[in-house]
């Protein structure tokens, strides 16, 4: 029985707006539909986000299973025949209102190859609706019913009259999830939580011991002033795929590209012989093993398209950082300070001095352990007192 009250907005506005995961939103929202008696039989939610892999998610209650499906639409997909010719194309490019088919109809519109599809299922009745936020930006709701006649027009006023308390809720989980991603993105997975913990004020952070990370393309400037622009800014993206990209790999954290270079961290335990300081050791050299493995990939692939060999430095150290807020009140940055980060970069220097790959501490060779390293005897860094035993890695 249909209820005269709108109990979908009743329930969006006192209980929807709890849910933080999206699955469990898009069932309960289902079984408010089903509450107020709207015979539903399948809701897909599809939220878009700016989000640099994907262009929107969608979660897919069916009435006919026990799971709420989950789809992740990469921004490639804008460019296939599947998302052009389906409705949330004319919903999100062409900024279309309601559509509605009555597919129980003999004389229905089958202008979307999703209705032949719905109305083999069994379908009666499909309704796609635009969400709109308070930006302009659009999500969309699709409802399909298997009721013998479809939607009545008191179910389709209730559905639409929850459109502007449901907008909210989800431009809510799409601004979350998006804050979320672009934090992580652009300072980093441990940054972005930090941040979004609250620690927003100059000066905010926290003293971490940590095994430093500290990379730098050779001949940058050789190869920035000799290629096109678009061709060097397509070789660095390839390059830190192949050094921060294997940093992130192996649960590191990159937490600045300066220019060309990468500076990252492995956070290590509370002491050195703790199973994740080990851990961060061990992902550090595989890291270190990961970059030079691609590298050579890419200068193998580089070769046969006549384009420039690329190498690299990478420095290690261990040590106590001070992680956190630095710079202006306008203008602030999460990132590592101290010596211990200096002395990285500076290791990093000493692999062109010395004629190595790679140049690690004493202190990260004891750290890590193993027969892995090579002494490359003791030297003086740039800016710090006293000789140090500096190491590289073992071929």
């Amino acid at each position: 029985m249909l209820h005269t009250r709108n109990s979908i907005i009743d329930w969006l506005i006192n209980e929807g707006w709890k849910f933080s995961d999206k699955k469990a939103f898009t069932r309960e929202l289902a079984n408010s539909f089903l509450a107020a008696g709207v015979q539903i039989d399948r809701i897909r939610l599809t939220i878009r986000l700016l989000h640099p892999q994907v262009m929107g998610f969608s979660f897919t209650w069916d009435s006919s299973k026990e799971e709420v499906d989950f789809f992740a639409a990469s921004h490639e997909m804008k460019e296939t025949d599947l998302y052009k010719n389906s409705p949330f194309s004319a919903i999100f490019e062409d900024n279309a209102g309601a559509i509605r088919r009555p597919l129980h109809n003999p004389n229905c519109l089958l202008d979307y190859p999703v209705l032949t599809d719905l109305k083999e299922e069994g379908f009666t009745d499909y309704v796609a609706l635009p969400i709109i936020f308070s930006d302009g930006r659009r999500s969309a709701i699709t409802l399909s019913s298997k009721a013998p006649k479809g939607f009545t027009t008191q179910e389709l006023t209730l559905i639409y009259d929850c459109l502007p308390a449901l907008a909210r809720i989800v431009e809510n989980h799409a601004l979350k999830h998006t804050a979320s991603v672009l934090l992580e993105t652009y300072l980093g997975k441990e940054t972005g939580q930090q941040v979004l913990s609250g620690k927003v004020k100059r000066g905010d952070g926290q003293r971490i011991r940590s095994i430093i990370w500290f990379s730098d393309l050779r001949q940058s400037t050789h190869l920035a002033e000799t290629m096109d622009n678009e061709d060097f800014l397509k070789l660095l993206n390839t390059y830190f795929e192949c050094t921060a990209g294997a940093v992130l790999d192996n649960g590191g954290e990159v937490l600045r590209y300066i220019g060309d270079a990468v500076l990252a961290i492995f956070p290590v335990g509370e002491t050195e012989f703790c199973p994740t300081t080990h851990k961060a050791a061990q992902n550090a050299e595989k890291a270190i093993r990961a970059t030079f493995d691609r590298l050579d990939k890419m200068n193998k692939a580089h070769a046969g398209l006549n384009l420039p060999e690329v190498k690299c430095g990478v420095g290690i150290h261990v040590g106590e950082v001070m992680y956190g807020n630095i710079g202006t009140n306008e203008r602030l940055e999460f990132s590592v300070i101290g010596s211990s980060a200096n002395e990285a970069a500076r290791l990093e220097s000493m692999t062109k001095e010395l004629k190595v790959p790679v140049v690690v501490s004493n202190q990260f060779c004891e750290l890590h352990g193993g027969d892995f390293w090579h002494s490359l005897g003791k030297h003086n860094l740039k800016g710090f007192s006293n000789e140090r035993e500096l190491y590289t890695l073992a071929q």
